[in-house]
């Protein structure tokens, strides 16, 4: 772990303060460099800056080593210096630099005015509007001077050895570092190359500089500056790239948003690139711009979730006694859900009852404080509403049901109006009540006993003697849930809240409630957007349910730009940079779906499999047709994952090819991974295979097809042909339900097959034994289950202690 010590947070402090006072929100290049000094890490080249105008003697300006030196022109609106003529190497000559110097004062203002005329909508703000002369006047003014630089050639210019580091400030995590392919064409790396081979980001707070070492290890970066690749030598230590990673996390932790003690944020500061000559890491170009820390975010009654899943006493407004209204049917189903009429109170002037509960006809009429009070009125009585409920102080938890309030332009005052509204009494002692929605499909809640959907039971019928799992989903988007909920009746969480627009209560705060939860072990979450600073609370907590146990699922929606516009006009929230949020959530530990199919899968695993052991990524893949065996072999890899085929062991291989005789299928069946079983192969030869699989130390997984349509298996529901009938105590369904049970290794069942085969998934699934219609599917889902798992228990063993 890097030595905090190390680095002067006083003397960057410095660096920042006196910027600020200069009125400046960035850094000169040589400030950079002053930084990375203070930084504990890598020395950088000697500089001098020769300021605008200045007089400078022959020993000054030879002062630098080396016989050639670096000029590099100083302005605070020129990024790109080298297509604008901005940077030149010479001969360490006095006359040399001075004419050097004296043509880029007057040759880049006129290359950087060219350039913006013909790219207007590259062109700084301080610059719009100006043309010709003017323009280039304009930048001669900004130019500060030229910085000279020691000219320290890199060892190798080929491609791929040049570094990139940096620090972003996002709104929604917080500082994160990223890291590889460096030089002039990093975004065109990170654009066409696979996933995580150009670029690897993490936020600061989830690694360290050895965990994301590992993370650049992946990198095409790496391979080449170790290296690894042909024609190659290493240019640079492992121990260099931790050291340099750990300074730049240490620094951006310190000066973070959610730090608001060290008085500045670094937004952004990047090396592009670091150069590497004998061994050294040389920044050749840098830049860094820094704010203020700002003030805390006012904190909520967090605790008062509990009220919310478990209440006492409920409130319902906007409940019509003539028509099944949302208010109506959210009634039908609290009641449905066996909640007590004597516990629940409506809102309603002119009535007594409704369907028996006892009317009330406005808030001042409560006798009692309500543990959720459930809003279904029009938007724009909401604000209204908002300000009686605080006022009368009538609950502790508030579900806004309602649309329009922020998912529209029209609409962003009336849910700004709200927020204050809230925010101003979460800052009294109380805190007030908490409120979940706008924009709000509403809880069901098993352990809490009650169900606030506003879908008609017609419309989504509920098992309600069914066992509930030991689950929680949550959801930005009430559909989302609904409609996975109808597809996938099995999963059946104990909890499925649907969070909105976010108005109070977030997706972190969701979270940190139930990673601490008795009733829960898994956390599966949909998310289109984070508040500012709540992907970063999120992943804290994912990181702290990582630790206690539990295993999160998560998809995030808005991956392309047409999603995040998608999802922003959905849910009023901004969606975030899809591979900033990607990896610093599996960083925390949550396995992360791609595909809404993706994510049931993972979610039904985890369901099934979280009292499991997984100790590695070897799979024991058997089939009952040669396409299906083909296809588990051909899904054993991706960008996001890969698995690899078990080695059965000898004492396996004896034990199979004894069945195999015995049923007379030796001459048809070849001993290997996959293990594909002709459809002569009955129910006792598919389950003696994964008997034998189970116990076998070098098979960690299994995914087995049931080979549905087979003559030889016992997989059909009331079949009048017995030797059809998966009843039969030794069909292969219950001879697979006995093996899950006595096994801690996770074994995954494949019936590829139509409806006709639908009572089998049902029995297999209620039994604990998770189901997939197709092997692809089954492979790519064990094997980012697996890999997450086992990152998970990485985690757990190495924070530990902290």
């Amino acid at each position: 772990m890097f030595i905090e010590n190390e680095i002067s947070f006083k003397a960057i402090s410095d660096l920042f303060c006196n910027a600020d006072n200069e009125g400046r929100d960035y850094l000169y290049e040589y400030e950079v460099y002053n930084l990375l000094a203070n930084s504990g890490a890598e020395t950088p080249p000697a500089a001098n800056l020769l300021p605008r105008g200045a007089r400078f003697s022959d020993e000054e300006l030879i002062s630098i080593p080396g016989e050639k030196t670096v000029l590099k022109i100083v302005s605070p609106t020129i990024i790109h210096k080298t297509e604008v003529g901005g940077v030149r190497i010479v001969k360490k000559e006095p006359s040399k630099i001075r004419s050097a110097v004296r043509g880029m004062m007057y040759e880049v203002p006129e290359n950087y005015a060219a350039y913006i005329e013909r790219n207007p909508d590259h062109s700084p703000k301080e610059y719009k509007g100006l043309h010709g002369e003017a323009l280039v006047k304009a930048i001669s003014r900004d130019l500060k001077g030229v910085l000279q630089v020691q000219f320290m050639p890199p060892d190798s210019d080929s491609f791929g050895n040049e570094l990139i580091v940096g620090l972003r400030r996002t709104r929604e995590f917080g500082t994160i570092i990223s890291a590889g392919l460096g030089g002039t064409d990093t975004e065109l790396y990170a654009e066409r190359f696979r996933k995580g081979q150009a670029i690897v980001a993490a936020s600061v707070y989830m690694v360290d500089g050895q965990s994301f070492f590992q993370l650049f290890k992946n990198t095409i970066s790496y391979k080449k500056l170790a290296g690894l690749t042909r024609g190659q030598r290493r240019i640079v230590t492992d121990e260099q790239l931790i050291e340099c990673f750990d300074s730049f996390i240490e620094m951006g932790k310190y000066f973070s948003p959610s730090d608001k003690d060290s008085g500045f944020v670094i937004d952004e500061l990047e090396i592009n690139p670091f150069a590497f000559t004998e061994y050294l890491m040389v920044p050749l170009d840098g830049m860094c711009r820094f704010s203020k820390t700002g003030q805390k975010p006012q904190g909520r009654p967090v605790q008062k979730i509990h009220n919310l899943l478990h209440p006492k006493k409920i409130g319902i407004i906007g409940v019509s006694s003539t028509r099944r209204n949302f208010g109506r049917i959210i009634l039908d189903n609290v009641l449905a859900e066996g909640f007590s009429k004597e516990d629940v109170v409506i809102i309603s002037e002119g009535r007594d009852t409704v369907d028996g509960v006892r009317c009330v006809p406005n808030l001042d009429s409560l006798n009692h404080k309500l543990d959720l009070f459930v809003v279904a009125i029009a938007a724009q009585h909401v604000p209204d509403l908002v300000d009686q409920i605080i006022k009368l102080d009538s609950a502790k938890s508030v579900m806004l049901i309602p649309g329009g309030m922020g998912e529209t332009e029209e609409s962003k005052e009336r849910a700004e109006q709200i927020i204050n509204t809230i925010n101003e009494k979460h800052a009294e002692e109380d805190g007030g009540p908490v409120f979940i929605g706008a924009n709000c499909m509403g809880v069901v809640s098993r352990p809490g006993g009650y169900d606030t959907w506003f879908i008609p039971e017609e419309k989504l019928p509920k098992n309600r003697n069914a066992g509930h799992q030991r689950a929680a989903l949550i959801s930005q988007s009430g559909a989302f849930m609904v409609f996975r909920t109808s597809q996938c009746p099995e999963l059946n969480p104990a909890y499925m809240i649907s969070m909105g627009n976010q108005t109070d209560l977030t997706l972190g705060d969701m979270v940190h409630y139930f990673k601490n939860s008795p009733e829960v072990d898994v956390i599966a979450v949909y998310a289109e957007g984070f508040n500012d600073l709540d992907g970063l609370e999120f992943c804290r907590a994912v990181r702290q349910a990582v630790m206690n146990g539990k295993e999160v699922v998560f998809y995030k929606a808005g991956r392309t730009p047409e999603g995040k516009s998608a999802t922003s006009g959905h849910t009023a929230s901004l969606a975030g940079d899809y591979m900033v949020c990607e990896s610093c959530v599996q960083q925390a530990g949550a396995i992360v779906a791609r595909t809404f199919q993706e994510f049931q899968d993972l979610f039904m695993l985890a369901e099934k499999l979280s009292g499991k052991t997984i100790c590695g990524d070897r799979l024991a893949a058997v089939s009952g047709a040669g396409f299906e065996a083909v296809g588990m072999a051909d899904s054993i890899q991706s960008d996001d994952y890969d698995i690899e085929l078990a080695k059965f062991s000898d004492d396996s291989i004896a034990a199979i090819d004894e069945i195999l005789i015995s049923q007379k299928l030796s001459t048809l069946v070849t001993i290997q991974n996959p293990l594909d079983l002709t459809p002569g192969s009955n129910d006792m030869v598919h389950a003696k295979m994964a008997g034998i699989l189970v116990k076998d130390p070098a098979v960690d997984s299994i995914v087995i097809g049931l080979d549905p349509l087979s003559p030889s298996m016992h997989t059909l529901a009331d079949s009048s042909i017995p030797a059809f009938s998966m009843d039969d105590e030794n069909s292969l369904g219950n001879q697979l339900i006995k093996i899950v049970e006595n096994s801690d290794k996770p074994l995954l069942a494949v019936v590829d097959g139509g409806r006709l085969y639908a009572p089998l998934r049902d029995m297999l699934l209620a039994n604990g034994v998770p189901v997939f219609p197709v092997c692809d599917r089954a492979v790519a889902a064990i094997a980012l289950y697996s890999k997450a798992r086992m990152h998970a228990e990485v985690i757990r063993l190495t924070h530990g202690c902290d």
